[in-house]
């Protein structure tokens, strides 16, 4: 049976155990990854980590021009704004620091406040298509 056929015996409300089985086979047999299991947590221990670092930021921060001390205040707004909207994954452009003089300041700064932050958990550089070592990505605890 293929997944057309599934859907449509599902679609016409003739989903008994048997119908829900077909298609949990059919998805397993196809290497298709469970949804529902996704947001019911029941992902293998890492694959929810490893979900996160694969997909695009709920949201961006572009903290180019600033100062370090305003920079601090805006991650502050940013990333409390961040865990109340229940946000998983967030975005920092700081830029790589060409134009500075010695070290690239906002990037010392968005490493310093994702150490002190309670809340901030996993993080690295975005690919070069996102900005290199000129972004931050962010997982947030939850």
């Amino acid at each position: 049976m293929n997944f057309g056929d599934i859907l449509d015996k599902w679609e016409r409300g003739q989903s008994g155990a048997s119908s829900q089985n077909e298609m949990e086979s059919w998805l397993r047999n196809n290497k298709v990854p469970d949804k529902d299991a996704y947001l019911r947590n029941e992902q293998a221990p890492g694959e929810h980590r490893s979900r996160l670092m694969h997909t695009q930021p709920d949201e961006i921060l572009d903290i180019h021009g600033l100062t370090g001390d305003n920079a601090w205040i805006s991650l502050d707004l940013f990333f409390t704004r961040a865990r109340s909207c229940g946000y998983k994954k967030l975005r920092i452009i700081h830029g790589k620091g060409n134009r500075s003089q010695g070290e690239a300041v906002l990037k010392i700064t968005v490493r310093k406040f994702i150490e002190q932050c309670s809340f901030a958990g996993e993080s690295g550089y975005e690919k070069a298509a996102n900005g290199g070592s000129g972004a931050t990505w962010v997982l947030l605890k939850q």
